[in-house]
């Protein structure tokens, strides 16, 4: 697993700013198959991908509420772009659709 391009997205300030740190449930252990000294055996592990942003009433109220929005879906269409990628291709980087 090549994590570097992955981590270069969830780790770029503006796409924190926003996101926050990459949730969701792992495993306890590495996977079958996997060196638990494995560089990305953080993202190995991970069962879930999942980023979330809250927002109050009074933000969702407010005046600039949709360009706030822009903003967070423009920082994470690189996230989405690359899973988009990955979901979509075989281990040589064929299209599977």
């Amino acid at each position: 697993m090549d994590d570097e391009e992955m981590r270069s997205i969830i780790n770029d300030k503006s796409f924190k700013n926003v996101w926050g740190n990459l949730k969701g449930d792992e495993l306890i252990s590495s996977p079958k198959g996997f060196n638990k000294e494995h560089q990305a055996i953080d993202l190995i592990k991970k069962k879930q991908y999942i980023f979330t942003k809250k927002y109050t009433d009074t933000e969702v109220l407010d005046a600039n509420f949709l360009s706030d929005i822009n903003v967070a879906f423009k920082a994470i269409r690189p996230y989405f772009n690359y899973m988009s990628e990955v979901l979509t291709t075989d281990l040589n980087g064929v299209s599977l659709i």
